[in-house]
C-alpha cells in the first residue's frame, strides 16, 4: 500500500512499458481490470488502484467527491513516479477520469471512458443517491448487488466475479462514493476540451448508460473514436473481454503509435 494523504491505497502495478491507469466503478474494486492485466502485460505497466473505501483500501466514512478521487489517484501516480500515462475508467471510474482531466490535463496521454456520462445529477437523483446510501449502510451490500445483478450484466454472462465485487464492497465506502456523486459537477465542457486520443465504449445492452450516450459524448470530444460492445451491459470489459480489448488496443496503439 501507498499513504495518500494520510489513506492507506491499495494497488496493482504489473507489467512493463507504457504506463497505463485504469479506475474502477461503484460498487467495484481493482480485480475488475483482470481481463486487461492479461491482455496488455507485458507490454505496458498497468497500474490499478483501489479507490479510497473499495478493495483493500480502508473505509473512509462520509462523503467522498469525484475530485478527491482524482487527487489521490494523482498523489499515487507521483509517489511512483509516474508523469504521464493513459488513463481509462468506468462508470464512477470514467467520471473520475473527467475529473482527473479537468485538475491535470497535461498528465494525460489518452482516455478511455467506458459506460459512463458527464452529466451534473439531478435533483430527483440527489435524492436517490442519498436514500441509496442510508439503505447501504442500514442493510448492507447484498441486497442491491442482487436487486442489479443483471443491470450490470447482461442475461446469459458470467455475473459470478462482478457479484462477488459488490457483495464484498464496504457499505460505509460505497455510501461515501454515493453522496460525492450526488454532488458532482457537469462535465460537458471538459469533454470539449480533451486534445487527447480518446475512445468512448459502452455496452450495447447497458441501461445506465444507453449507447445514446455514449454516441453524444463521442460528439462532444474532438476525434474521439466509440466502441459499441455488443452482447454487453455495464461491465463490457468482463462480459466480453475480446471485443473491448480489441477496441483499447486501438487507442493503445495510437496514443503509442
Amino acid at each position: 500500500m501507498v499513504s495518500v494523504k494520510t489513506v492507506l491505497t491499495a494497488y496493482e502495478d504489473i507489467g512493463s512499458g507504457n504506463p497505463v491507469v485504469l479506475v474502477h466503478g461503484h460498487p467495484f474494486d481493482r480485480t475488475m481490470w483482470l481481463p486487461q492485466v492479461e491482455r496488455f502485460t507485458p507490454g505496458h505497466r498497468l497500474i490499478l488502484p483501489d479507490l479510497r473505501g473499495y478493495g483493500d483500501s480502508p473505509v473512509v466514512a462520509g462523503k467522498t467527491t469525484l475530485d478527491v478521487f482524482a487527487r489521490d489517484i494523482a498523489e499515487l501516480l507521483d509517489r511512483l513516479g509516474v508523469r504521464q500515462f493513459v488513463l481509462g475508467g468506468l462508470s464512477m471510474g470514467g467520471q473520475i477520469v473527467m475529473d482527473f482531466y479537468r485538475q491535470f490535463p497535461e498528465r494525460v496521454l489518452g482516455v478511455l471512458l467506458a459506460d459512463t456520462f458527464p452529466g451534473a445529477e439531478t435533483p430527483e437523483g440527489v435524492r436517490a443517491r442519498n436514500d441509496m446510501a442510508d439503505r447501504l449502510l442500514r442493510e448492507g451490500m447484498g441486497p442491491y448487488a442482487d436487486e442489479v445483478q443483471w443491470k450490470m450484466v447482461a442475461p446469459g454472462n458470467d455475473s459470478e466475479h462482478v457479484m462477488r465485487m459488490m457483495k464484498n464492497a464496504p457499505p460505509e465506502g460505497a455510501a461515501a462514493a454515493l453522496r460525492g456523486r450526488a454532488e458532482r459537477p457537469d462535465y460537458t465542457d471538459v469533454l470539449r476540451g480533451i486534445t487527447v486520443p480518446t475512445l468512448v465504449a459502452v455496452g450495447r445492452l447497458d441501461e445506465y448508460t444507453p449507447v445514446e450516450e455514449a454516441e453524444r459524448m463521442r460528439a462532444l470530444i474532438p476525434g474521439a473514436d466509440l466502441a459499441v460492445i455488443e452482447g454487453a451491459a455495464h461491465m463490457p470489459n468482463i462480459e466480453r473481454p475480446a471485443e473491448f480489448n480489441a477496441a483499447f488496443e486501438r487507442l493503445l496503439n495510437t496514443v503509442w503509435a
